[in-house]
């Protein structure tokens, strides 16, 4: 029996931000500080704050907050990458960094660092994966509404998440999964 790297984009994406925080927390380089959170003071002229926009979501404040957000992406990834491809979930997965970031940019005065935007946006995307045609699936109602509940009600206290980029995420979870489902439709497929 061997070893397969079956989810290329999920994987990688865990072990780049494993080893970001093994290097920041053992041989204190600094490197999660200085490339991997999106700072509020955004500066058009660096290109750093441009690869910031993407970057945010590997970098973690501490292995609590790595391992509560890769294990629900190790556990929905691969599936969802299977049945939409690894392009499309790495598309996805920029594509919701950068409105995460954007957004809060725009709203918010704190910094953004973490992957539960893409969390979210893998929990949503989920309940699309077994879609029948002019279906909405009850699991995709009660999801939204248990985790948007959750964030609101987490939203009225002081504990340094976002749940801004949560929120964000799901929306881009959802999206993703109404237009695959449509293509989809479309296409005859």
């Amino acid at each position: 029996m061997r070893i397969r790297y079956n989810a290329p984009v999920v994987l990688s994406f865990a072990l780049i931000s494993t080893l970001v925080l093994m290097l920041d927390t053992f041989l204190h380089f600094g490197l999660t500080a200085q490339y991997f959170v999106l700072y509020p003071r955004f500066a058009a002229g660096s290109a750093l704050s441009y690869l910031r926009l993407f970057t945010h979501v590997i970098g973690h404040k501490d292995w609590a907050h790595l391992i509560g957000n890769f294990s629900f992406i190790l556990l929905i990834g691969p599936i969802l990458e299977e049945k939409y491809r690894s392009g499309s979930i790495l598309i996805m997965m920029l594509a919701t960094a950068l409105a995460t970031g954007l957004l809060n940019l725009l709203f918010f005065s704190t910094a953004l660092m973490g992957a539960s935007g893409v969390v979210f946006m893998l929990i949503l995307l989920s309940s699309f994966t077994n879609i029948r045609s002019g279906e909405i699936p009850l699991t995709f109602i009660l999801i939204l509404v248990l985790y948007l509940a959750r964030e609101v009600i987490g939203g009225l206290g002081a504990d340094n998440i976002s749940q801004f980029a949560h929120i964000i995420g799901g929306i881009c979870g959802s999206l993703f999964g109404f237009l695959l489902t449509r293509s989809k439709r479309t296409s005859g497929g």
